[in-house]
């Protein structure tokens, strides 16, 4: 498959049809993420820096996102291309081209999970890493602190207990 005109962008705005794409993309190459809403994915594009993506032509074929402080830690999530395109090096030009960001350029450490695809990331350069395994599932056994209010609405309660106790 000759894969030279395939062009990878940074973006961070989707438009409804793009959004549509992106779904079908996850559904048919993405067994982690069949489920996954318009909606949803929007939110995940809102809260993540830097996303890349790759086109052919008008056709969304490829898609990778990241969270990260620009220092310390990055975080890799959704690594996604066309069951059509695999195989042509794209998913690691994909990557390459989300680790190349500046906000990620220079991270101290990048993170990803995934469940099949440790041979590819290790090709790429990554390692397994044995000591980050710890996670937290939200769920409603779990009992959440109150959200914070205003610090004048802090202030009182605590001023109190300080001259009370």
């Amino acid at each position: 498959m000759d894969c030279s005109a395939i062009q990878f962008k940074y973006t961070n705005q989707f438009s409804a049809a793009d959004l549509n794409q992106l779904v079908s993309l996850f559904q048919a190459a993405a067994f982690w993420a069949k489920d996954r809403t318009r909606a949803d994915m929007e939110t995940a594009i809102a809260h993540s820096y830097p996303v890349v993506t790759a086109w052919d032509g008008d056709q969304l074929i490829g898609f990778a996102r990241a969270t990260s402080d620009g220092v310390f830690r990055a975080t890799i999530w959704d690594v996604v291309i066309s069951p059509d395109y695999q195989g042509g090096g794209l998913g690691r030009r994909l990557v390459e081209t989300l680790v190349a960001h500046p906000h990620m350029s220079r991270v101290e450490r990048v993170y990803l999970m995934t469940t099949h695809q440790q041979g590819f990331y290790k090709r790429i350069g990554f390692e397994e890493n044995a000591s980050t395994t710890m996670v937290l599932y939200n769920s409603a056994e779990i009992e959440m602190l109150p959200p914070l209010g205003s610090p004048a609405e802090v202030l009182p309660e605590v001023l109190t207990e300080i001259t009370v106790g």
